[in-house]
């Protein structure tokens, strides 16, 4: 597994801050063409608020990303 790009701006851009540069979400290309996601795991919050038809396995999570993270990154999101 490799990373190719991110996908969106840099989480800092624009005078964006986190604490050492931890707590950045991401949206990440990989080289088969999935998406890394890097969110706040919310998993255990959300399970017991799913709709029926959806599931999380035991190796997923449930992950939380910002709202402008997404949007921002929409333009560079290949079709």
């Amino acid at each position: 597994m490799k990373i190719i790009r991110r996908i969106g701006p840099h989480p800092h851009a624009n005078g964006r801050k986190s604490a050492g540069a931890a707590g950045c979400p991401d949206i990440l290309e990989l080289d088969n063409g999935d998406f890394a996601v890097i969110g706040i795991d919310i998993t255990a919050a959300a399970l017991g608020i799913l709709p029926a038809d959806a599931g999380c396995g035991p190796d997923e999570r449930i992950v939380r990303v910002p709202q402008e993270t997404l949007v921002l990154a929409m333009p560079a999101i290949p079709a």
